[in-house]
């Protein structure tokens, strides 16, 4: 599935600047769409500056448990684990306040 957004033509760069700036809401809601959809790779994330790479010991059997449910749901297990992340620290700020 190719999701490619077909850019209009602009006549110099500060025409380009502005479409990207007069647009900046639509763009974001739908990367973090991409994102949910797992459509979106670590690299591009990585130079957009929306992720860092911790190293976290996790338990093995968790570790092998995340790998199986991932599996299931047709989804790589980093970014299963990183959905869990994210939901618990979601429930948590709710929580905590």
């Amino acid at each position: 599935m190719n999701n490619r957004r077909e850019l209009p033509a602009f006549a110099n760069e500060d025409e380009e600047a502005q479409w990207w700036y007069d647009n900046r809401e639509k763009h974001a809601e739908e990367f973090i769409q991409a994102m949910d959809e797992g459509r979106v790779t670590r690299g591009a994330m990585v130079r957009r500056g929306l992720v860092r790479t911790p190293t976290v010991a996790i338990p093995a059997q968790d570790f092998a448990d995340a790998k199986a449910l991932a599996e299931k749901k047709g989804i790589s297990h980093e970014t299963y684990i990183q959905g869990l992340v994210h939901e618990a620290l979601q429930r948590e700020k709710q929580l905590v306040g």
